[in-house]
């Protein structure tokens, strides 16, 4: 099995900073992308920002320019530095892995997300 477990969240007022980190660990054989998902309340999911292997990073609309995504390959992490929040980036964002698995000889890409942590920004 693969885990996806984040940390780093909590209460920050309006343009503040907040850090959140993952670790993936498990039966990993490769990683394609790690990246961070949100969900406010009585919204859908939705991407935040996302950094694949070999190619730059993709951030939502909403937080460019203000969320950076890193990532580092030989200890399976990946944050989000977040400054400058606003009211509306309170969620529960979500730790996302494309992750592949070798089983039965073959890699398989499976789709992992973490448990989520709370970020609520208000004054």
């Amino acid at each position: 099995q693969v885990q996806l477990v984040e940390s780093g969240g909590g209460l920050v007022q309006p343009g503040g900073s907040l850090r959140l980190s993952c670790t993936a660990s498990g039966d990993i054989f490769s990683i394609n992308a790690m990246g961070w998902y949100r969900q406010a309340p009585g919204a859908q999911r939705e991407l935040v920002a996302t950094i694949r292997s070999g190619r730059s990073p993709n951030y939502a609309a909403s937080v460019k320019g203000r969320f950076t995504i890193s990532r580092d390959n030989a200890k399976n992490t990946v944050d989000l530095q977040m400054n400058s929040l606003k009211p509306e980036d309170t969620a529960v964002y979500y730790c996302h892995g494309e992750i592949g698995r070798q089983q039965f000889g073959k890699e398989y890409i499976y789709s992992y997300f973490g448990q989520g942590t709370q970020v609520t920004v208000s004054s």
